[in-house]
């Protein structure tokens, strides 16, 4: 089954302390159904210092995974979120957008 969101697609965010911001898709757990996207959902962790590794402890900031209902695909013609439909064309499932019917 094909899924709408796919690595490396710009999506924005619909709902949370990031909604209306743009970023691409790094990662997708399909399990839970979640997605890390660059420069959203941005956590503070607590890392303990290690010296066999030569890693430094302290405070760093790292993406979170965010849930998928959350985002939606940002068409950059229209400047704002938009569905996926699929459609298929010489044997080949193809996705693009909904509201204008273009590939991406």
């Amino acid at each position: 089954m094909s899924s709408k969101i796919r690595s490396n697609d710009l999506v924005i965010v619909l709902t949370g302390k990031d909604k209306g911001k743009t970023g691409l898709v790094k990662k997708i757990y399909r399990n839970n159904n979640m997605v890390i996207v660059s420069g959203i959902n941005i956590v503070k962790k607590h890392q303990k210092s290690v010296p066999e590794k030569k890693q430094t402890g302290g405070i760093i900031l790292q993406e979170a995974p965010i849930h998928i209902s959350n985002l939606s695909i940002f068409n950059k013609k229209l400047n704002k979120a938009d569905k996926v439909e699929f459609f298929w064309t010489s044997g080949k499932k193809i996705r693009r957008y909904k509201s204008n019917h273009e590939l991406f």
